[in-house]
């Protein structure tokens, strides 16, 4: 005789986010807020505990930031904050700006109609958003737009790369960012520069504007770092 049926509407809705990478998400912003300083351990016991979260998934967590850059782990140590210096940081912005300028071509020719006013979309609220929201959430919305101007090549080695190195240089962007803090038109003017290429799918145009973006903080990063380590 056959069973019942089970009454699937009474069972709750899973995050499609797994816990690892929840706990990531939180540490990660933490990292890039400067709360989890350069050079500081991460103790796993502790920190589980401060989270309310198992040790398991935790360290699954660690092993992403460690994939990122984020952190550096050694058998039977504490994790510790990645703390690069500023010669490493200019070699890995310079890297992420051929990066963002190959998106820009790529972008060009592959992205759809959809995806283009997506961008364009993204720029505009933070157009109305500017003068009223938090620099932590101006740089993560500036962050988002950068995503998706690379999603939108459909290249998945550059997606992947761009990821991996956009990771390293979330915290010292993110640095650059809160400085610019009253030089946000100048940041939207770029994204404005960067959505004109785009629209007019002018390669040349949409590359070299998404390279002149990171190329103040290229020259900038030294100060950024200096007075850093001057506030710590």
């Amino acid at each position: 005789m056959p069973s019942n049926p089970i009454d699937l509407s009474e069972i709750p809705s899973l995050s499609r986010k797994r816990l690892g990478d929840r706990i990531a998400d939180v540490l990660r912003k933490q990292i890039v807020l400067g709360d989890l300083a350069p050079g500081s351990r991460i103790p796993e016991r502790e920190t589980a505990i401060a989270l309310g979260v198992s040790r398991t998934p935790l360290r699954e967590a660690l092993v992403i930031l460690e994939s990122e850059g984020l952190i550096n782990m050694a058998p039977a140590r504490s994790p510790i904050v990645a703390n690069p210096t500023p010669d490493d940081l200019i070699q890995l912005l310079l890297v992420q700006s051929a990066l963002e300028g190959l998106a820009g071509e790529c972008a060009c020719e592959k992205m759809t109609n959809d995806e283009f006013e997506e961008i364009q979309e993204m720029h505009e609220r933070m157009v109305a958003e500017s003068d009223k929201i938090e620099s932590i959430d101006f740089f993560e919305k500036d962050m988002a737009f950068h995503q998706a101007i690379v999603a939108a090549t459909k290249n998945k080695p550059l997606i992947k790369t761009h990821k991996q190195y956009n990771s390293r240089l979330w915290r010292v962007r993110f640095m650059l960012s809160r400085r610019r803090v009253k030089k946000r038109a100048l940041t939207l003017e770029e994204h404005g520069a960067i959505v004109q290429g785009l629209r007019q799918r002018d390669k040349e145009r949409a590359s070299s504007a998404l390279e002149t973006h990171l190329k103040t903080a290229i020259e900038n990063i030294s100060n950024v770092l200096a007075e850093q380590e001057a506030q710590n």
